[in-house]
């Protein structure tokens, strides 16, 4: 058992972070990143090509972050393996060190930087779920035993800004069942839709919230145009827009915005997932204020 499943068995608020693997072997950034943070953040997400970019492999990742004494947690999707290499790359993690694995459906192969790359998608995201927790019991997706099981902590991930939210709602159970004992969220910029999709919800698994620091008004007009389940409130982008184009000045009202989403969310959720993308340094200010 690792530090996120004794943190999920307790009240403390939880923090997770996020990153990503290089394209490339040199880690020396990575590292630095795990570095700075490790006495703030539980456990580390590690992407698997985020954004359908190829990178480095997130479960050779983890095993070093492991032996520098810092907890992964390991993305992995069905859009590039079949149910054959999902369960060996669950196996192998496990031989590996690796205690935890977040499961997801991940984006298609055309929007990244292998656009020819054909996708798989042999598993729904609930199916991922109910191969890991078949392997967690011993058997494989058809029944077959095992020589031995992993135990790992399963992770899901939901989207609380979804337009169906009653079809969203629906997976998250459907994701329960299958094994899910955490989820992590979409980024949350509105704290008050995000209280009513909690009621609406009532999840009873832990669930933590999704914080994205916004860098710029283009990156929240992006986010809002382009990644399904994000609305920046035009208030927010406006709260940038107003710091001009000093990047100091910028870093600040992020930082102001994404603390006060941290304290909003405490009495709503049982932590944070916080997803700098290259502001990682900013996140002990964060947390700091947050609290």
């Amino acid at each position: 058992m690792g530090r996120l499943a004794d943190a999920l068995k307790d009240s403390s608020f939880i923090v997770t972070g996020e990153l990503t693997p290089p394209k490339g072997t040199d880690l020396g950034d990575l590292f630095d990143k795990a570095e700075l943070l490790r006495e703030l953040v539980t456990a580390f997400n590690l992407t698997e090509s985020h954004a359908a970019r190829m990178a480095m492999d997130p479960v050779a990742v983890g095993h070093l972050l492991i032996d520098r004494g810092i907890e992964p947690i390991v993305q992995m999707t069905s859009r590039d393996k079949n149910r054959l290499a999902i369960q060996a790359s669950i196996l192998g993690a496990a031989a590996l060190g690796i205690s935890n694995v977040v499961f997801m459906g991940g984006d298609p192969p055309k929007n990244g930087d292998h656009p020819d790359a054909k996708p798989v998608f042999d598993l729904f995201a609930s199916q991922l779920l109910e191969a890991a927790s078949g392997l967690n019991n011993g058997n494989d997706l058809t029944g077959n035993p095992l020589k031995g099981s992993p135990q790992l902590t399963i992770g899901a991930v939901a989207n609380p800004g979804a337009s169906d939210l009653d079809t969203e709602i629906d997976n998250m159970h459907r994701k329960t069942d299958a094994g899910a004992e955490f989820f992590q969220t979409q980024a949350v910029y509105d704290t008050d839709a995000f209280g009513r999709f909690m009621d609406k919800a009532k999840p009873d698994k832990p669930v933590l919230a999704g914080i994205i620091p916004i860098k710029s008004v283009k990156m929240a007009q992006y986010m809002n145009d382009r990644i399904p389940g994000v609305d920046i409130p035009q208030q927010l982008i406006d709260q940038i827009d107003s710091a001009g184009g000093d990047p100091a000045q910028i870093a600040e009202v992020s930082i102001e915005i994404a603390s006060s989403t941290v304290s909003a969310l405490r009495s709503m959720t049982s932590g944070v997932h916080v997803m700098a993308i290259g502001w990682e340094d900013k996140i002990p200010a964060i947390l700091e204020q947050s609290a």
